[in-house]
């Protein structure tokens, strides 16, 4: 495990809190508009900033139309599916209830990385940590999990297929690590692909004429989502994964939680409740487990 600089735990710090507002600002936004037009906004707006700043440094897609679609398979797995799930979610469960589900995409890495990959195998300390997940998920859904009547789990499970998409696209995303591509156009490409997808849905799901002219809340909002929790939380995710490696990364996931209770409760005026403070204990244990580090200190 590569040594974290002041810096480094600066930027992961800054970045929790990026992608911890992001279910802040999709809480926003909900109030006036529907899912898939926060999310076709969200990408292709995100899109276009970071494309201009490839432009501008210079950068071009010199790419074959095998590597194309790969993007758009990309985008499609890293940002379609997983951000019209979690904010579809979040029209029924509160942003802090998503972000804690939504912190079990390393369990599900794990697990997917086990059976597709040859080298990263599940180890005693992984699998430790994989049971501690799946209990904390039970504890944040509840007792409805094994059967409650009337109980309506699609929110809970949404943003765990979240979660399974992104950790497809962790593993997917590899190729491109190892074709030796800019990361930068990796996630500019990407953005590109998931705007394609997501702009013909929005128009035709949620055909947003239909709905007035925002106020200027919700637009911000937006704003909010595409330049920082996308655009910006981009740049500096390939910067900390640069210097710090893969496994200090997975620490965003423990803090991202924290971030996203906090705003919460503090923008969007939700309240937390035993169940899930002891849902989020439980899920950041495990994956501590899964880290490795406090136990090898122990040791």
């Amino acid at each position: 495990m590569q040594k974290m600089t002041a810096s480094d735990w600066l930027i992961l710090f800054i970045l929790s809190v990026l992608w911890g507002g992001a279910f802040i600002f999709a809480g926003i936004a909900l109030r006036e508009l529907p899912p898939f037009t926060i999310v076709a906004l969200r990408v292709s707006i995100a899109a276009v900033i970071l494309n201009l700043i490839i432009f501008l440094s210079g950068r071009r897609y010199n790419i074959s139309w095998k590597m194309a679609g790969n993007l758009l398979l990309m985008g499609l797995m890293n940002n379609a599916i997983p951000f019209s799930l979690i904010v579809w979610s979040q029209t029924r469960i509160t942003a802090g209830q998503a972000s804690i589900l939504n912190a079990t995409t390393p369990i599900f890495t794990i697990i997917l990385a086990h059976y597709l990959t040859g080298d990263e195998k599940i180890t005693v300390n992984r699998m430790v940590g994989i049971l501690m997940g799946l209990a904390g998920v039970i504890v944040l859904i509840g007792p409805g999990v094994f059967g409650k009547t009337g109980f309506n789990p699609l929110p809970q499970l949404a943003v765990l297929g979240a979660g399974l998409a992104y950790s497809l696209s962790g593993i997917f995303g590899k190729r491109f690590g190892n074709a030796g591509m800019d990361p930068l156009l990796i996630s500019g490409g990407q953005l590109i692909g998931s705007s394609l997808i997501l702009l013909p849905l929005a128009l035709i799901i949620d055909k947003p004429w239909n709905f007035p002219w925002p106020s200027p809340q919700p637009v911000l909002a937006i704003l909010g989502l595409a330049v920082f929790s996308t655009a910006l939380a981009y740049i500096l995710y390939f910067r900390v994964l640069k210097r710090a490696g893969a496994g200090n990364v997975l620490l965003v996931t423990m803090i991202i939680p924290f971030v996203a209770i906090f705003l919460g409760a503090a923008v969007l005026g939700e309240t937390l409740h035993i169940r899930e403070i002891g849902a989020l204990l439980i899920l950041v244990a495990g994956l501590l487990v899964i880290d490795g580090r406090v136990l090898g200190r122990k040791k």
